[in-house]
């Protein structure tokens, strides 16, 4: 399986860390957030790698020189004109998922010990267009799950925004989206969308017809690296053995 690391973000709510360095290359530990899931995905097999980067895009270049690339095969996504958002990324790295397999996409600031086998079998036994890693926690924003596990909607409790795609249950299972999403290739060929775009906005509107479900992965590790305090919550507390 191949995957895409979106390593683009500019982590602004880490500055100052972030005013001189990409916030992939911020560290956790003994690695930095890049490497951590490098090494993860690499525990699971994954030796194709594509990522996307912005922001000092070069230091990101340059320390996957020093390192040799972790013995990987990486290539670049190059944003350093225009960030185009997970939806407009993820259309421009089309060209190499060309094997027509299922392929991983895991944000940079996401330290996990997901099972990504896991993962995978219940994405392709479920003959899924997208399985999205979640978590019951709290959030602003949530996907919205049927009883059957199938996405009908989205919502957002800070703005009051509520997107519905499919009939709604009394009582719609209300899941965080974790960063972490295996995809079908097929994919490609539905988007629509153009430029800049979310691939939330593509999965809600496919939702209607082609199944988008969910892996509740609430007993594993999981941090969001997007702030000082749970920058300093993961160096207390995360513990990996790559």
């Amino acid at each position: 399986m191949k995957a895409m690391i979106f390593a683009a973000g500019k982590g602004t709510r880490l500055k100052p860390l972030t005013d001189n360095l990409p916030k992939a290359l911020v560290k956790v530990g003994e690695y930095t957030l890049l490497e951590h899931v490098i090494r993860h995905l690499k525990s699971f097999g994954i030796r194709d790698i594509i990522i996307n980067i912005h922001y000092l895009g070069y230091q990101i270049i340059d320390f996957l020189n020093v390192k040799n690339n972790f013995d990987v095969n990486i290539s670049i996504s190059d944003e350093s004109d225009c960030l185009l958002e997970t939806g407009g990324g993820l259309k421009k790295a089309a060209y190499f998922f060309d094997d027509n397999k299922d392929f991983l996409v895991y944000n940079v600031d996401i330290l996990s010990d997901i099972d990504i086998g896991k993962m995978l079998h219940k994405h392709q036994t479920e003959k899924n267009l997208a399985t999205l890693a979640v978590r019951n926690r709290k959030s602003s924003r949530y996907f919205l799950f049927d009883e059957c596990d199938k996405l009908i909607g989205w919502k957002n409790n800070n703005t009051g925004e509520k997107i519905i795609v499919n009939s709604i249950p009394l009582k719609p299972v209300e899941m965080a989206f974790s960063g972490i999403h295996i995809i079908n290739p097929k994919i490609f060929t539905l988007i629509e969308e153009q430029g800049i775009f979310s691939i939330t906005n593509v999965y809600l509107r496919l939702a209607e017809n082609y199944p988008i479900s969910s892996l509740d992965h609430s007993q594993s590790q999981w941090f969001d690296i997007g702030k000082h305090e749970t920058l300093a919550e993961a160096e207390n507390s995360f513990s990996y053995n790559y």
